[in-house]
């Protein structure tokens, strides 16, 4: 087997997550919720993420989601799944996926050859995912693989994010950063989602996210200006590369050429989604 150069995988993980991740950001995943009852912004995230577990409660959304307030997550879970099941959820994710792709990639890019042999790629990769301790990942492996490319491409880009997701959460709890203080870190390194945007989807007060940062400055991981110090950059570099050692076995398992192509294919589409207006311009950064 040929050796991946460094952080190999982690690239292709930051070619492939962000498709996936449109589908959150999407107007029509909100329609497709609200046409089976769910029209609360919160409570649609936290259904169409977590329908793949079942009707599972706030106790399992939370720990799994890691970063929300358990608050906002309690005022909708389980409560939710009496408006709409896993599967009318599941089934609308699906719709409000292919919606999302053929808007933000265009016809010609869904029916290419290159977004098939992509998600050829990216299933491949799947194919050495494990499921002990990933529950979110393990979730998503139980379901169907869409026979669509486009569909199939965003299935795989789902196991992806949720098998690297569920070993970097592994990663925080060794570093010792509790939910907050893994957002307010990740957003000092100028790479997380802009304050505002947490605490207007996270279910977090100001307070909070002062009170972290002072117990990040306690343990000399920022300084008075909310910057990272040496340490706190330190930190955040063996919390990736932690997650990176934990989630090496799908892309050696792809090969040095497959996730070169991958990652190759993934950002092509992934700036043809970000021209089309794919995310929010001021969703992430320090402001």
């Amino acid at each position: 087997m040929t050796s991946l150069p460094p952080r190999a995988g982690r690239r292709c993980h930051n070619a492939l997550n962000p498709l996936h991740s449109t589908v959150y950001f999407s107007p029509d995943l909100g329609r497709e919720l609200a046409a089976v009852g769910i029209e609360d912004d919160s409570a649609a995230y936290f259904a169409a993420r977590s329908a793949a577990m079942g009707a599972v409660g706030a106790g399992a959304v939370a720990a799994t989601f890691y970063n929300f307030n358990p608050e906002l997550v309690a005022r909708h879970l389980p409560a939710v799944w009496e408006t709409a099941s896993p599967e009318e959820v599941l089934a609308a994710r699906w719709r409000a996926a292919d919606t999302t792709l053929r808007r933000l990639l265009g016809e010609e890019t869904i029916a290419s050859k290159e977004l098939a042999e992509a998600a050829a790629l990216a299933l491949h990769a799947t194919e050495a995912c494990t499921r002990h301790a990933r529950p979110l990942y393990a979730a998503h492996a139980d379901l169907p693989v869409p026979s669509e490319p486009h569909l199939a491409y965003w299935h795989a880009a789902t196991l992806l994010r949720e098998h690297r997701g569920d070993a970097h959460l592994a990663a925080l709890l060794l570093a010792g950063l509790d939910p907050l203080e893994a957002l307010v870190s990740h957003t000092a390194t100028g790479k997380g989602m802009a304050p505002r945007w947490i605490l207007a989807t996270r279910g977090w007060r100001r307070a909070d996210w002062d009170a972290a940062q002072n117990r990040l400055r306690d343990r000399g991981l920022l300084d008075a200006e909310g910057e990272l110090t040496e340490s706190g950059s330190a930190l955040r570099a063996e919390v990736e590369d932690h997650t990176d050692r934990m989630d090496l076995a799908p892309y050696e398992h792809l090969g040095a050429e497959g996730v070169e192509r991958l990652t190759d294919l993934g950002r092509g589409f992934l700036l043809t989604a970000f021209a089309a207006g794919a995310f929010p311009a001021d969703a992430t950064g320090r402001g």
